[in-house]
């Protein structure tokens, strides 16, 4: 939305319907007060020169925030000079300047009036958040009834689908790290190691032990790529895929092992004896192209040696 300034009243209300209106005491009255539509480069600038010259400001965006799109930008022309460089401080500045009043999420409803004394009449969208305790963490989001359905755990839990003795194991692996602040990810780290996945009830044990929300303890596993919740093959085979390794011959290797193994990538053989996965990058761009099968490193290698590396990998 462009920057557009009009001359009105400082005074702001709202009711249920979350209308507010900027109104003039008289309709002869000029009053000193401006209204800029639109709070992008052009419109902060014109609210940051007008109430450096006395001005009670009040910016108006119907997005959630200020700043436009400038920010989906790179590079600016002709100075090539970097987007946010340009826009931060202006964002800075109008969000702590004391004559620029913001009024984001809001849209103009009518104009009556005349230059000088206009009536403006804004109406503001529900946030159903308070804006002086908002820090823009987003953590709302993740939990909003609106958007998401609610999820409530069943008041009886079904029993857990482990083994006696895998129980037994996930249980010691607890008991290491009793007591330890944030220890949800290295016993996460301890199961996958020893079964090559998350079974569901470990998952669901460690929620239980640690009394954690069962969803937390899944965003964490769904977070890192070093877990999975898909039954893994005793052998890990990761091909790079990054800018390297792919101009190197990567893609080929991938095809060479699909149908050396008969799975896709990010399949498992019948057997379970290899897990196939293309991954972005390894951070061995001078190997390129490289694979590793599960701590072993094979660089600068061809379909052909890979293949025979199998071998060595036994069921």
């Amino acid at each position: 939305m462009a920057g557009w300034a009009a001359d009105c009243r400082g005074t702001l209300s709202s009711g249920e319907t979350e209308v507010a209106a900027l109104s003039g005491q008289g309709n002869h009255d000029k009053i000193g007060s401006v209204l800029v539509l639109g709070a992008g480069i052009g419109g902060m600038q014109a609210s940051l020169d007008l109430a450096n010259s006395g001005f009670k400001v009040y910016l108006v965006e119907r997005a959630p925030a200020i700043g436009g799109v400038m920010a989906q930008l790179d590079k600016t022309f002709p100075t090539n000079d970097c987007a946010m460089c340009t826009l931060a401080p202006r964002m800075v500045e109008c969000g702590n300047h004391r004559n620029v009043e913001k009024l984001t999420y809001s849209e103009v409803e009518s104009i009556q009036g005349k230059p000088g004394a206009f009536q403006v009449r804004v109406r503001k969208k529900a946030r159903s958040i308070r804006d002086d305790k908002c820090t823009g963490c987003g953590e709302c989001m993740a939990g909003c009834l609106v958007r998401n359905d609610a999820y409530l755990e069943p008041l009886e839990l079904e029993p857990l689908p482990l083994a006696d003795d895998e129980l037994a194991e996930v249980d010691r692996i607890l008991s290491e790290h009793e007591g330890q602040a944030g220890a949800v990810v290295p016993v996460l780290q301890d199961i996958n190691a020893k079964y090559n996945w998350l079974p569901p009830g470990a998952v669901r044990r460690v929620s239980e032990a640690m009394g954690m929300p069962l969803s937390r303890v899944l965003r964490i596993a769904t977070f890192y790529n070093m877990f999975s919740l898909e039954p893994r093959g005793k052998h890990l085979i990761r091909v790079c895929m990054g800018t390297a390794c792919h101009v190197k011959g990567a893609r080929r290797i991938l095809e060479s092992l699909e149908r050396e193994l008969d799975v896709k990538a990010g399949g498992t053989t019948g057997e379970r004896r290899f897990t196939l996965e293309a991954v972005r990058c390894l951070g061995c761009c001078g190997l390129a192209p490289v694979v590793t099968v599960n701590d072993d490193v094979y660089g600068r290698i061809t379909p052909e040696k890979m293949i025979g590396a199998l071998d060595g990998y036994p069921a």
